[in-house]
């Protein structure tokens, strides 16, 4: 019989403690969790890129629901314990629910320092700890204005940064000389500045706040020499301190955490306590290294092992700000009894500090190329002699001893116990044996194997090398295509980049990523012009000259050098009206030919250039609108007539297929999109091998995608079966988003599910409800800001905002 097994808490110590018993003893527990938060476990060192907007809380997450479920766990979100009977050995829940238990695991976390000056309480007054902070720092950043952090550690700076990369005029209030002074030296805390400062956000060091200045909301900070700073928000990050109430009215043994042994069990033998909330011998942790060295031990002791203990640890320190590398552990206060070595290398904007005590490392320092930082690291907690590397040691491992090493031999000297990913708390070792042992090849499954490289990224070199050592030649990393001849980086590379530093027209990623020709080229450009639309709509006005001549002037340019005009038929249907108009404009302008296009729509060939606007303007004014025949977006939604006509039809799929083309048109894609609805299993509208397609089935509709007929033939894939409309519509809105947001410029759909994955993409839009809700409102947030098409407005009769078009060339402008 299962014992029982109750969780306080889900952060990210329990949900590795589980991982380790659920591999050390599988079956052992029937697993119950309570947590505060309304969501599953999540990685909290991500929070910084999710507020920077380099990651979304969908990227962070670390157990999905799925992974509770194959496991067997009962979660409890959104529901705090409020007490514990030690004697009855249950818990008892806010909602009153009641759980008994045969052990125990307290992992409550911390709470955020607030400082009890006066107007400590208004509203705008934040904190940094958990996703509902970086929300609500959000949604104070959407109104811009001005942020006040006080703070300069650690959690400050990357709060300050994220703000500023939001819009916000941001100034920093530290009260020691220099930044994260429990982590630096003043040298590298004066480096840490200037970074930061060049980055538009002001630091004022030496600054005492005196009160938060405001009467229902916070106007301004006042500091103790007077000065008045503006405010809109202010953020505390001045620390934290152990979450331990609930342990103390239970009257477990607690200082200023639970104090635990070393296999993390508390003053009650059935209790044990990890994370931020536990003090071992006399420290409280509130990094992620020594929490995941909790994590095994507490896990083994569950599992029945008493050999394996936590000794506490040696932490090092790592700043998530893109753009600036720092790396800090141990001690380097000022003592007669040390020594040190220090490189600068002003050019390189590279410091070194390196503190010995009787020749081993007790403290390291590093700003700019932090590269040896692992290395560094592995010689301070094994307490190396370092005599024999003394003349080289500050150059880094490559220099080490006699013969300089290259870098894959200098990743092979690393010990298995050597940590490469920080933000995982993975190791060499176990990345090795993952590599041998489950015989992985790429990147991406040493990523979804181990977790390493899968958060922030920087280690993910290492762990490219230590796959080239244990693949020797079979090993042949993915090669980066460049996205053209101006650049190094690649497709994906440069989207991130551009969410990352914040970039917003084209200039400015030319020369924040370092552009090899002045102004790009044709290859470049439009994929540039289409990153920075989906990536900032509103914020980036469309450059009409980084589109080809066919988006330009909407229409396609033919070989003898007229153009096709195709106007929208919604669905493939049209009107008396629409038709004369049509005709009209054959007439008027002496249009050759008129053919039906295989889209369910008419198009005129034949039209002179200088024609166009005047040839658009007839068009408008029977409400017609470009159809899009040439454009690297939603181009139709074919229809067969459905059950308002066809005896064999179970849905209306005409007025499904108008719906989804009213709500999408009009939306930049990374390629051409075409869509379908057939109204039953026969298909007439070929919904089978389209980019997205609809089946119309009794029990409602089966949506397909990723399917092609044109250079490649291809059938589409099952996404999924659903009931409703407003289901179909949700679902197909959120992988088009999706595909907006991941597809590479000029891939199209069936290419990009084949490079990312069919189980990933259903994971995110059919099984992900939040994920899908929130994919489907970035897309409806991203047509609020269209530019409506200058046509739909004039005499059609129509709310040019129904159709949700996004910014569209005016056409006199784009024919001159």
């Amino acid at each position: 019989m299962k014992r029982k097994l109750v969780i306080i808490g889900n952060g990210m110590a329990p949900g590795r403690m589980l991982e380790h018993l659920f591999e050390a003893a599988p079956g052992k527990y029937q697993v119950t969790i309570f947590n505060a938060e309304p969501r599953v476990n999540y990685n909290r060192i991500m929070l910084s890129p999710v507020l920077s907007g380099e990651k979304t809380y969908d990227d962070i997450i670390t157990h999905d629901d799925g992974w509770y479920e194959r496991h067997g766990v009962e979660l409890h979100r959104g529901n705090k314990i409020v007490a514990i009977d030690r004697a009855r050995k249950t818990v008892l829940a806010e909602d009153g629910r009641q759980a008994a238990y045969d052990r125990l695991v307290i992992a409550t976390g911390s709470m955020p320092i607030v400082i009890p000056v006066p107007g400590h309480d208004l509203a705008g007054v934040l904190t940094y700890r958990d996703l509902d902070d970086v929300d609500r720092m959000l949604t104070a950043a959407r109104s811009g204005g001005n942020a006040i952090v006080i703070g300069g550690g650690l959690l400050g700076l990357e709060a300050a940064a994220g703000l500023a990369q939001r819009g916000m005029k941001v100034t920093v209030l530290h009260l020691m000389p220099t930044l994260m002074e429990r982590q630096l030296d003043p040298a590298a805390g004066h480096l840490l500045q200037q970074a930061v400062e060049a980055r538009g956000i002001r630091v004022i060091t030496r600054a005492n706040t005196h009160a938060i200045q405001g009467t229902d909301k916070v106007r301004a900070v006042t500091l103790e020499d007077g000065t008045e700073l503006s405010a809109d928000i202010v953020v505390m990050a001045v620390g934290i301190r152990p979450s331990a109430t609930l342990a103390r009215s239970a009257n477990l043994a607690v200082n200023r955490g639970i104090l635990v042994d070393d296999q993390l069990v508390t003053s009650d033998p059935s209790i044990q306590a990890i994370g931020e909330c536990a003090e071992h011998r006399g420290i409280c942790y509130g990094l992620v290294a020594p929490l995941y060295e909790m994590a095994k031990a507490a896990a083994l002791h569950l599992a029945g092992d008493d050999t394996t203990a936590f000794t506490g640890s040696v932490t090092s320190t790592k700043l998530k700000v893109t753009g600036i590398d720092l790396f800090s552990a141990g001690d380097f206060a000022d003592a007669k009894d040390r020594e040190e070595i220090v490189l600068r290398d002003a050019a390189r904007g590279v410091y070194r500090r390196l503190v010995l005590k009787e020749n081993r490392i007790i403290g390291a320092v590093i700003y700019g190329d932090t590269a040896d930082g692992p290395w560094f690291f592995d010689l301070l907690k094994k307490a190396e002699d370092v005599t024999s590397l003394r003349e080289t040691l500050i150059f880094g491992q490559s220099y080490a001893g006699d013969t300089p090493l290259d870098p894959m031999a200098a990743v092979a000297a690393l010990p298995d116990d050597a940590e490469i990913c920080g933000c995982n708390g993975i190791c060499k070792g176990k990345i090795v044996t993952a590599i041998t042992e489950k015989k992985l090849g790429t990147l991406e499954e040493v990523r979804a194997h181990t977790k390493a490289s899968s958060s922030c990224g920087s280690c993910t070199g290492l762990v490219e090398k230590l796959l080239g050592l244990s693949l020797g030649e079979s090993y042949k990393p993915k090669p980066i295509q460049p996205i053209c001849s101006c650049s190094d980086f690649g497709h994906d590379e440069v989207r991130r980049l551009i969410v990352a530093k914040e970039l917003k027209s084209i200039p400015a990623v030319m020369q924040a990523l370092e552009w090899k020709t002045s102004c790009g080229c044709a290859k470049c450009r439009p994929a540039l012009n289409y990153y920075l639309i989906a990536t900032w709509p509103g914020d980036y006005e469309d450059d009409s000259q980084s589109r080809f001549i066919n988006e330009r002037v909407h229409a396609n340019i033919q070989k003898d050098g007229t153009y096709s005009v195709v106007p929208r038929m919604w669905g493939g249907v049209t009107n008396s009206r629409e038709l004369r108009a049509l005709a009209d404009v054959v007439d008027r302008f002496a249009i050759p030919t008129v053919k039906v296009t295989g889209g369910q729509r008419i198009d005129l060939l034949g039209v002179r250039k200088e024609d166009l606007p005047a040839v658009w303007a007839d068009l408008g004014k029977a409400g017609m609108v470009s159809g899009h025949a040439y454009g690297k977006a939603l181009r139709t939604v074919k229809t067969c007539v459905g059950s308002e006509w066809c005896r064999f039809g179970t849905q209306d799929s005409t007025g499904l297929g108008i719906r989804i083309e009213k709500f999408m048109w009009g939306s930049w894609t990374p390629a051409k999109v075409k869509m379908a609805v057939s109204g039953c299993p026969r298909n007439c509208a070929e919904a089978t091998c389209k980019d997205v397609g609809v089946i119309c089935i009794d029990s409602g509709f089966e949506i397909h995608f990723a399917g092609a007929a044109g250079l490649d033939i291809k059938g589409t894939e099952v996404l999924t079966r659903v009931r409703t409309e407003d289901e179909a519509l949700e679902i197909i809105v959120a992988l088009v988003q999706l595909y907006r947001e991941q597809g590479r410029y000029l891939e199209r759909i069936y290419k990009w599910t084949k490079r990312v994955g069919i189980d990933t993409i259903k994971a995110q839009v059919c099984d992900d409800l939040h994920r899908r809700k929130t994919l489907f409102e970035r897309f409806a947030f991203s047509q609020k800001f269209a530019q409506h098409d200058p046509w739909a407005e004039r005499a059609s009769g129509h709310d040019a905002r129904e159709f949700r078009p996004m910014a569209e060339i005016r056409f006199a402008e784009a024919a001159e």
